[in-house]
């Protein structure tokens, strides 16, 4: 999770967070939080870096849409992040 850029770890945090989202509802998700626009220019090609890394996978729903699913190694991850996250701040 080191080598990850901080968009890349809340797409990671976002997709952990639903059932199979698409990108669109990944897209949502993060407009939400960001509060302002996410260009599919820097969507995308961020998923695909996830897929590559082995973090996450993706699936197809129809010719034009795609799902994407967190991986065990992906779960791990988020759980090793979160243990040294808990050294430095109390929840």
């Amino acid at each position: 999770m080191y080598d990850l850029t901080g968009f890349q770890r809340d797409l990671l945090y976002a997709i952990a967070g639903q059932d199979e989202p698409h990108g669109l509802a990944i897209k949502e998700e993060l407009e939400d939080y960001y509060e302002t626009e996410i260009h599919h220019g820097r969507l995308y090609p961020n998923l695909d870096t996830l897929v590559e890394k082995g973090l996450v996978e993706k699936g197809q729903i129809d010719r034009r849409t795609n799902y994407y699913n967190i991986t065990r190694r992906g779960q791990r991850e988020i759980e090793a992040r979160r243990e040294w996250e808990t050294q430095y701040v109390e929840v």
